[in-house]
């Protein structure tokens, strides 16, 4: 059996806690390895090694730690196969998925090799007589991520990314249930020349993370999980005087106009709904088609889309998605479709029964689609996070826009139309955080920003992107007066600039 180990101070840390997790070869069932489970005080020792390494990596000039960024990009994209492999065979999201998971974490690595730039403060020379204002950005110190197994390379990459090139060092507490590529990614910080101790990774589950949130050294900490454990996260994290942005869950809708291009919209809809089985918080669960016609359109074609689909193991090149996780994430999503149809949901297509030839006890579930979903019914309300395409139908465009709006959750959104006018205003006017016009997952680029509203974020800063380098920072201002001449009385009022 193969042990996954932690990585702190620049190498592999052999955790003494005893206690260990499960991973799984989605494709067949069986378990792979098994990671180690840190305690409180392990994770107190990969702080330790932080805030050894703080000092000398915060007083490195932001050139330097550029170069770093820019060797690990090229490392990374050296070792880009062999990272989609290791990555596909622990989540089970097909090789190219795995591809495009770490390209959009690469992203923002190219994103921080820009940090010199990004960090210039601002300067006033002459607000006052002699007097010059300036400002500047420093690191906060030690901070932490804690990610999720949906996104083992890119989510990591997001944070630790702009984090370390900021000047801070960082503590990565990665899923457990795929936790291979962030250790890999954690060596090759390492090898493009990061001093040990500025990226560490220890593999935990509640006993780590609460660690984390409690440890007085570390500054801030970065969440993107479920949205219950987001609210966990982000409370109990402010309670312990730290910074905190949480990403929570979503429920993406597609809003679908008579004047949309269907083609276009149906093979959306498909990657975005079925792509990496589901398992994504910018999937696309929810279609929203107004009108009839363009419902019982859309629901025939999209019934002989699914049908086309393949769902094969991981490293099937053919394959549009993979296995789902694990065992208990799939029984999740059959539970949720067995709720759909008690709620009185059309259940048009039924992928519980799916099963591979020759891996019969892997982690796979077919696509499914219901009709007639309304907004009162609990699968609706909540996440699935599978491959499950639920239709919701409008009458009106104001009904369309209502519904995104009112849900609980307000990640992404979509809009399908020709029609320049209606998108501008559903722009504006929808409540979610990131939208997408004729564009089923609207992930902003790496210098722009990514973040939801509601219930899919607490914390008011989105990840990368200036709001990212803003959240890894900490602002100060300078007021300097060079006198001239006899040193006056002293004054006992604020100064003014007049």
């Amino acid at each position: 059996m193969r042990d996954i180990r932690h990585f702190v101070n620049g190498s592999a840390f052999e955790g003494g806690s005893g206690r260990f997790g499960e991973v799984f070869n989605p494709n067949t069932g069986e378990v792979q390895a098994r990671v180690q489970l840190a305690s409180t005080g392990e994770v107190a020792g990969a702080v330790q090694a932080a805030v050894a390494a703080f000092p000398a990596w915060s007083a490195t000039n932001p050139q330097r730690r550029a170069r770093v960024m820019f060797e690990f990009k090229r490392l990374v994209e050296a070792n880009m196969q062999e990272l989609a492999e290791l990555l596909s065979s622990e989540h089970g999201k097909v090789i190219a998925d795995s591809k495009g998971d770490i390209q959009r974490g690469l992203e923002v690595i190219e994103f921080a090799c820009g940090i010199p730039h990004v960090l210039k403060g601002e300067y006033t020379e002459g607000a006052g007589p002699g007097i010059d204002v300036y400002s500047m950005r420093q690191a906060l110190g030690v901070v932490a991520g804690i990610t999720p197994f949906n996104f083992p390379a890119m989510i990591p990459m997001w944070m630790f990314g702009v984090a370390i090139a900021v000047g801070n060092t960082f503590i990565l507490k990665p899923s457990e249930k795929d936790p291979s590529v962030p250790v890999r990614l954690a060596e090759l910080m390492m090898e493009a020349g990061a001093p040990a101790g500025v990226l560490n990774c220890v593999h935990g589950d509640k006993t780590a993370v609460d660690a984390i949130l409690q440890h007085p050294d570390i500054k801030a900490v970065s969440f993107v999980g479920s949205s219950d454990i987001a609210h966990y996260v982000y409370s109990q994290g402010t309670l312990h005087n730290k910074r905190v942005q949480a990403m929570g869950g979503a429920k993406n809708h597609g809003i679908v106009l008579p004047d949309a291009d269907m083609d276009q919209v149906v093979k959306d809809l498909s990657g975005a709904a079925f792509g990496s089985a589901g398992e994504r918080c910018m999937a696309l669960p929810v279609v929203v088609p107004v009108g009839k016609k363009t419902a019982d359109e859309l629901r025939e074609r999209m019934v002989a889309e699914i049908e086309t689909l393949k769902v094969g193991v991981s490293n099937d090149l053919e394959a549009q998605y993979g296995p789902v996780v694990s065992a208990a994430h799939r029984q999740k999503i059959a539970d949720y479709i067995q709720i759909g149809q008690d709620e009185g949901a059309e259940l048009v297509v039924d992928g519980r029964d799916f099963k591979l030839q020759g891996y019969e006890e892997g982690f796979f579930i077919g696509p499914s689609l219901f009709d007639g979903v309304k907004p009162g019914m609990k699968t609706y309300h909540e996440e699935i996070f599978g491959p499950v395409l639920q239709m919701v139908r409008a009458e009106t465009f104001e009904e369309a826009v209502d519904l995104p709006s009112k849900h609980q959750y307000g990640n992404g959104v979509a809009i399908f139309t020709r029609n320049g006018r209606a998108a501008r205003e559903f722009a504006s006017r929808v409540q979610v955080g990131m939208v997408g016009i004729n564009v089923p997952i609207p992930v902003p680029v790496a210098y722009h920003t990514f973040g939801g509203w509601k219930r899919s974020a607490f914390g008011d800063t989105n990840q990368h992107g200036m709001e990212g380098v803003k959240f890894w920072t900490k602002v100060k201002t300078v007021t300097a007066r060079w006198p001239e001449g006899e040193v006056g009385d002293s004054s006992f009022v604020i100064p003014t600039m007049g």
